[in-house]
């Protein structure tokens, strides 16, 4: 009686698995600016536009264009030869402290507000480094204070 319980559990961890190991692709804005649109193509709406730097998950694809989902959970469209593959993260919080290392031991360096977007550096403990590429300035952050790669 055990072996075929055994064989059935088995086979639900293996049918299951691969749905769990699949990680959502990540991608950032690879460009200055650019649109973010309720469909795939440029003759749909655009719904606002976006910056360098900005992290998306990837949700579906169609042609040349990525549907992808925002750290507000917004979904639009974007083409797919405008973002890449850097890390990136972006600020979920209102305003959280930059740190000199990684812990709140260390010395604040400056504090970053909602929305504010970080490229990914290194990360350790549950902390990230990260560069804020137009104010020149590094520091390290809760990871989950973020949202991105």
């Amino acid at each position: 009686m055990k072996r075929p319980l055994l064989l059935i559990l088995l086979a639900c961890f293996f049918l299951a698995a691969p749905a769990t190991l699949v990680q959502a692709k990540m991608v950032s804005v690879d460009a200055d600016m650019i649109n973010f649109r309720s469909g795939p193509g440029s003759q749909y709406k655009v719904l606002w536009e976006i910056g360098r730097g900005y992290p998306l998950k990837v949700i579906g694809s169609k042609g040349g264009w990525y549907r992808v989902v925002d750290f507000e959970n917004d979904k639009g469209w974007v083409y797919k030869k405008l973002v890449g593959s850097t890390p990136h993260l972006v600020v979920k919080k209102r305003a959280i402290n930059l740190r000199s290392g990684p812990g709140t031991s260390y010395k604040k360096v400056r504090q970053a507000k909602r929305g504010v977007v970080f490229r990914t550096l290194a990360s350790k403990n549950g902390w990230v480094k990260v560069r804020h590429e137009e104010a020149n300035v590094e520091g390290w952050i809760q990871r989950d204070l973020l949202w991105g790669w």
